[in-house]
């Protein structure tokens, strides 16, 4: 099965959202699931109940769900302000091309690797 995204608020970049919905990315915005302003474990829990990855910039808040062992459908993390909207784009295209959900599942990838 093919990675769905969901985008919290701080990756929820508009010109990135349009670009992987153009090349056939399945994005969910937090603006659009209606999750604004909501905790970091909000949006891993929403997104698990709807079976995407969850693309952020708050490395050491999932890093550390991840490491209690809070159950997710993926997480995909990436420093803020370090890649272009470009940049993300075609690693986040490379991962999804390469990865599936279901190896996906309760796994975090680091877009640094998708270079």
């Amino acid at each position: 099965m093919t990675i769905r995204l969901y985008l919290d608020e701080d990756t929820m970049d508009k010109a990135l959202v349009s670009a992987l919905r153009a090349r056939g990315v399945d994005v969910l915005t937090a603006h659009e699931a209606d999750m604004i302003e909501r905790p970091d474990e909000d949006h891993l829990a929403y997104a698990a109940r709807k079976g995407r990855v969850l693309y952020s910039f708050n490395v050491a808040d999932y890093h550390r769900f991840q490491a209690q062992g809070v159950s997710h459908a993926g997480l995909i993390l990436a420093q803020q302000q370090r890649y272009t909207v470009g940049e993300q784009m075609r690693r986040l295209l490379r991962l999804v091309a390469t990865k599936s959900a279901g190896e996906m599942r309760n796994h975090v990838e680091f877009l640094s690797a998708w270079g």
